[in-house]
């Protein structure tokens, strides 16, 4: 923006002023930048447009978590999720419009994949949902719709420019994927301060491929390796997210594999109850079948947390992202 302002003839600390009304004061026109001069703003009109998503849906839960249905500049919907918290705020973004990965529970997989989202548009999503919310956001994670890391370009580039501009720490930043292995080993050499979380959902190859299609690709013994890596190098613990399907993924033996595959790697297991998807065969496990599991676990010195229920009434929850309008 300093580059852009100083080929208009102008000085550069115009640069800053515009970057200050896009990530902190959430401009979405440029008649809105006051205090920049108005031949200044009728070049940048004239150059590019602000393009800020439209909400055309919003779902609030009695807990608070409110689901919303963005529009795109091209027509095309995401959804993103705000999550407030006594001591914070956090929203879960999408990557992508739709998803390819394909996993058989979730109903995100049901879009297929339509395009990836531009940095804009990631980063939208955090200063849409904090203008919607009036709280100002704290915490983002990349949970959403879509695959984050086959989006990797435009992911990073919003991971930047939260850190940067909007003023996000990295250490409050979560990218949840489901095992990409080659952009975890990339993602590793870049030692960014952020937390990775990996989808797991199942303790061997044969049942993640059923699962989880895509992770054919991405053999557990290779994915764990990279995984192991990745704590080593950047000394952050890696959150291995566990989705508790009913009699799929949840027996005790099950959970003393799962155990056996985390040897050695510096992480947590953080164990997500099934959110049931209407048309989705599966379900979600009895609370005596989840204490059991997290037991197993616990005996084996593995550090485990239960996913705290947020949003599960207004299908807001872990997998239930979709880009239904409710409109037609």
């Amino acid at each position: 923006m300093a580059s852009y302002v100083k080929s208009l003839g102008q000085p550069t600390y115009r640069g800053k002023q515009i970057a200050d009304w896009l990530y902190v004061k959430g401009a979405r026109e440029v008649s809105e930048m006051t205090n920049l001069p108005e031949v200044l703003r009728e070049q940048i009109a004239s150059d590019a447009a602000i393009t800020r998503s439209r909400v055309i849906k919003e779902s609030a839960a009695p807990d608070g978590t409110t689901k919303y249905l963005l529009q795109l500049s091209d027509g095309e919907t995401i959804e993103s999720v705000l999550l407030p918290y006594s001591d914070r705020t956090s929203v879960c973004v999408s990557t992508q419009v739709g998803c390819r990965a394909g996993c058989l529970f979730c109903a995100t997989a049901e879009c297929g994949l339509v395009r990836n989202l531009t940095a804009g548009e990631i980063v939208d999503q955090v200063l849409t949902l904090q203008e919607q919310g009036g709280r100002r956001v704290t915490h983002v994670v990349f949970m959403g719709m879509g695959e984050p890391l086959m989006n990797m370009p435009n992911v990073l580039k919003a991971i930047h420019l939260l850190n940067d501009e909007v003023g996000i720490s990295m250490r409050r930043i979560t990218i949840s994927t489901v095992g990409i292995t080659p952009a975890i080993r990339k993602l590793a050499e870049l030692d960014l301060q952020i937390t990775l979380a990996l989808s797991l959902h199942a303790p061997n190859d044969d049942l993640r491929r059923q699962l989880i299609p895509i992770s054919e690709k991405f053999p557990l013994p290779e994915l764990m390796s990279a995984c192991k890596d990745y704590a080593d190098r950047t000394k952050r613990r890696i959150t291995l997210e566990y989705l508790l399907i009913a009699g799929v993924n949840d027996a005790p033996e099950q959970a003393a594999q799962l155990a056996g595959l985390l040897r050695g790697v510096m992480s947590h297991v953080n164990l997500i109850p099934y959110n049931e998807v209407p048309g989705k065969p599966y379900k979600r496990p009895a609370r005596e079948a989840i204490a059991a599991f997290r037991s197993v676990l616990e005996e084996a010195g593995i550090e485990v947390t239960q996913r705290m229920e947020r949003g599960h009434s207004v299908s807001a929850a872990c997998g239930q992202l979709r880009r239904r309008t409710g409109l037609t």
